[in-house]
């Protein structure tokens, strides 16, 4: 039995380029650099710089009695879904409400509550932290607050796996949709990384960067984190047809895979599997990829190992492929950067526009493909893939394609 397709609908978006897709997508194009000085109360952090969100509408119109239980990194999931659902076009009445569900990827948690929590017993002394601090932290609440807030009543689940969380949301829900569970999936990321205690941790494992972010280049030191959340429509392709839905890209394979090796140090053998992966799912070959959106952490062990296994996947093709990253402009989102990056790879594909990487400076002998360095460039894109390698060795892998 040949399997379902599943199409790109809609789109939402909220991080450090603006607060919604189209904004975000303005500000790649434009190569907007979303990092600036920290707007938290800082301490004794020694970084004071991040990609903080814009664009939070002064009025979110969520209900008072749903807020209450939401960390604000349910509220930017809510605001992302609300928007890539009216982009698709679906109603409440319009879809069946049982064959239509949401996953959401978070890399940690809601960090805000647990930081609020700790304040509340040990420095100022409660007895007890918020009634609502257990699913106000739930990684699967992001999941669950778009469900009840759009009446998705099909397969709704959290998943989580450090920074490929938003690229493992996709694949679980593309699956759903292959499966016959469902017709409609709201799949995404979501996350608040500017958080005193997640940065002090962050700090710690000295990888964060001093002034900007610059992956590939060789004076690159670190990332930069971010706050945001990227939420997109997924259906079925006979299900968007036959409704008259205005399809932006099919989602045509996914690739995964684990390496199985350290907790931090990323290897070239796990990424180039899941991208071999990807594109056997796809069943199309790597001369045809015409763009890829890395992982691109600036880092210098990621971005050494990503150009060696797309070198190992790609052979001679590599040098005509289009490599950059986004991470450049809107910061590293944890658990939502692949979920953002989903807005780059499917504008790519409808505006013909390669996004630029960036603060790049001058070339790594070690990062030597063609990144797009500094300002974005014509060319025609049918095909991108988008790389998610994270902490744990869990790689993810999504490939799409112009309809």
């Amino acid at each position: 039995m040949a399997r379902q397709r599943v199409v790109v609908t809609g789109l939402g978006g909220i991080c450090a380029l603006g607060g919604n897709a189209s904004d975000i997508w303005a500000g790649m194009k434009e190569g907007r650099d979303g990092c600036s000085p920290l707007s938290i109360v800082t301490r004794d952090l020694k970084i004071g710089i991040g990609c903080g969100l814009t664009g939070y509408p002064e009025d979110d119109g969520i209900d008072k009695r749903q807020r209450v239980t939401m960390s604000a990194i349910s509220r930017i999931a809510v605001i992302a879904a609300r928007e890539a659902m009216a982009q698709s076009g679906l109603t409440s009445g319009d879809f069946d409400q049982l064959r239509a569900g949401a996953v959401v990827g978070v890399g940690i948690f809601g960090t805000d509550a647990v930081d609020q929590s700790y304040v509340d017993v040990f420095v100022e002394g409660k007895k007890r932290p918020h009634l609502f601090t257990v699913p106000r932290v739930m990684p699967g609440a992001p999941a669950g607050h778009v469900s009840i807030d759009l009446g998705l009543k099909g397969p709704v689940f959290g998943v989580t796996s450090a920074c490929a969380s938003g690229n493992h949301a996709f694949i679980s829900a593309v699956d759903q949709i292959r499966l016959g569970r469902a017709d409609v999936m709201l799949a995404g990321g979501a996350e608040l990384s500017l958080v005193y205690g997640p940065l002090k941790a962050w700090e710690s494992l000295r990888v964060l960067a001093r002034q900007a972010c610059r992956p590939f280049s060789a004076d690159r030191d670190g990332l930069v984190l971010g706050d945001g959340a990227a939420i997109a429509v997924l259906e079925s392709y006979e299900h968007a047809i036959a409704r008259g839905a205005n399809i932006l890209a099919e989602i045509i394979g996914v690739g995964l895979s684990g390496d199985a090796s350290d907790i931090v140090n990323p290897t070239v053998e796990g990424p180039a599997a899941a991208m071999r992966n990807c594109l056997a799912d796809a069943g199309i070959s790597a001369d045809q990829v015409d763009y890829i959106n890395a992982h691109g952490t600036a880092t210098q062990a990621n971005d050494q190992t990503e150009t060696r296994a797309i070198r190992q996947v790609f052979g001679s093709a590599a040098d005509n492929v289009s490599v950059s990253s986004t991470k450049s402009m809107h910061g590293h989102c944890l658990g939502a950067s692949s979920a953002i990056e989903m807005i780059a790879c499917v504008n790519a594909i409808r505006e013909g526009v390669i996004p630029p990487t960036i603060n790049f400076t001058s070339p790594d002998p070690l990062c030597d493909l063609d990144v797009t360095p500094n300002e974005a460039r014509e060319k025609t894109v049918d095909i991108t893939i988008s790389n998610a390698f994270a902490f744990g060795g869990t790689n993810a892998v999504v490939a799409l394609k112009r309809v």
